[in-house]
């Protein structure tokens, strides 16, 4: 990698996920990084071009999130968006995104949908329940991508002041799914989370939202 992060690591197993993985709970929204873990293929979906996607979350001092997903791959046989603009857009999730869900640990049915595409576009949407009340989010500083391409791997960085989602503000724990979309040269599309629900791929199910971390820092009333 090309990048060094300065803080501890704390690392996630890759072995099936039966329980939720718990990042450190530490005060003020002092620093930490997780280690690296794998996401899981639906096996329905699986290709060759995709050997596996790695992801690792980091969070600042000052609260804001960053997700790093590394996607290995014969790039050559996946197809990514073309660069653009680092704007807003609809639809990222039909060709190769990676995604966040991010929810309040016990507060409800509400949650958020991050989209980060290697074109640099992005989406926040919010849900009021599962699947429903679906509306874009407007946020005051954009997310910030870092994409790096190479012939073996794709890796992306994106990060996001998470104060900028209302819903999580009041949050002592958040619950996090992390997924991605990869779209290979027969545009055939492979499904890839830590933890698939049953049935067919569903990124927006409860059982996928297997990461907890802090919320708000603890000197921060509610």
């Amino acid at each position: 990698m090309t990048q060094s992060w300065p803080n501890f690591a704390i690392p996630i197993p890759v072995a099936a996920v039966t329980t939720p993985l718990r990042l450190p709970s530490t005060p003020s929204m002092t620093p930490f990084k997780s280690g690296w873990t794998a996401l899981v293929c639906y096996p329905t979906t699986l290709g060759d071009a995709v050997r596996g996607i790695d992801i690792s979350l980091a969070r600042e001092g000052s609260g804001a999130l960053t997700l790093r997903y590394v996607l290995h791959a014969d790039m050559l046989h996946v197809l990514t968006p073309p660069s653009a603009p680092p704007v807003r857009a609809d639809g990222l999730w039909a060709h190769t995104c990676f995604e966040a869900f991010i929810a309040p640990a016990g507060a409800g049915a509400s949650y958020y949908e991050l989209n980060f595409s290697p074109s640099r576009q992005w989406a926040i949407y919010s849900f009021e329940a599962y699947r429903q009340g679906m509306s874009p989010t407007d946020v005051s500083v954009p997310p910030k991508l870092m994409v790096r391409t190479f012939d073996d791997r794709l890796e992306l960085d994106a990060t996001i002041r998470l104060d900028d989602l209302q819903g999580l503000r009041a949050a002592d724990t958040l619950k996090l799914a992390v997924t991605a979309v990869v779209e290979d040269d027969s545009g055939t599309l492979s499904y890839w989370a830590l933890k698939h629900a049953p049935g067919k791929p569903d990124f927006h199910h409860a059982d996928g939202f297997v990461l907890e971390l802090p919320g708000r820092p603890m000197d921060q009333p509610k």
